[in-house]
């Protein structure tokens, strides 16, 4: 209970420091602040297609269907938050380019991320057997987890982008004043803290609905 008051109280300072604290970025002004959720967004979906990923290996090894309720409930959090990354992403484009979409490197490259994962639940939806499904699908999430880091990390920085620099340059340095990293990185903290309390809500539900089966 405790730790839940604290990541609400954490996140209501981010909120608040994200306006009134850290300054905006220059050159970028007042849309600049939208970085303190567009990329938590963005790091929390790579997060949670992780940990779909890991557990799909683990219905492979032991074939408990816990591990592939799990595996699906972490590729739709990826996906809500990659899609809540793509619009703080497009807010920001409009912003400062005039228009939400232009195809960028970045945003094409999210895009067929969502693709990929939306295919994930097309294949879920199409095969009735569970075992199958959670097999077939089980292999799918380990295949597109394998794209995620070229999709994220790797493609956008290979081609010329509209996209504000990296905030780690290619030597490894912080290009962020002191106050906008302070808040970026308890932002980071605390979106992260919103998503194990999401997954163990989840893994509670899971775990109680396996002792209501084992009581029938």
């Amino acid at each position: 209970m405790f730790w839940k008051v604290f990541l609400g109280i954490w996140m209501s300072l981010v909120i608040i420091a994200s306006f009134l604290y850290a300054p905006p970025a220059l050159g970028l002004g007042e849309v600049s602040r939208i970085i303190y959720y567009h990329v938590p967004l963005a790091w929390v979906a790579v997060l949670a297609y992780m940990v779909s990923m890991i557990n799909a290996i683990k219905y492979l090894r032991t074939s408990s269907i816990e591990y592939d309720y799990r595996t699906s409930f972490n590729a739709e959090v990826g996906t809500i938050f990659a899609l809540l990354a793509t619009v703080t992403g497009a807010i920001f484009a409009n912003a400062t380019w005039g228009t939400y979409w232009n195809w960028d490197p970045r945003q094409t490259s999210i895009f067929v991320l969502l693709l990929i994962y939306g295919s994930y639940f097309a294949l879920r939806s199409a095969i009735d057997d569970r075992e199958q499904k959670a097999r077939l699908s089980s292999v799918y999430a380990i295949i597109a987890f394998i794209t995620v880091p070229f999709l994220v990390f790797i493609i956008p920085r290979i081609y010329a982008s509209l996209h504000p620099d990296p905030i780690v340059n290619i030597e490894g340095r912080l290009q962020m004043d002191a106050r906008m990293l302070q808040v970026f990185i308890s932002s980071l903290a605390g979106f992260t803290g919103i998503y194990f309390w999401i997954y163990n809500l989840q893994n509670r539900i899971i775990n109680l609905k396996g002792k209501i089966k084992g009581r029938l």
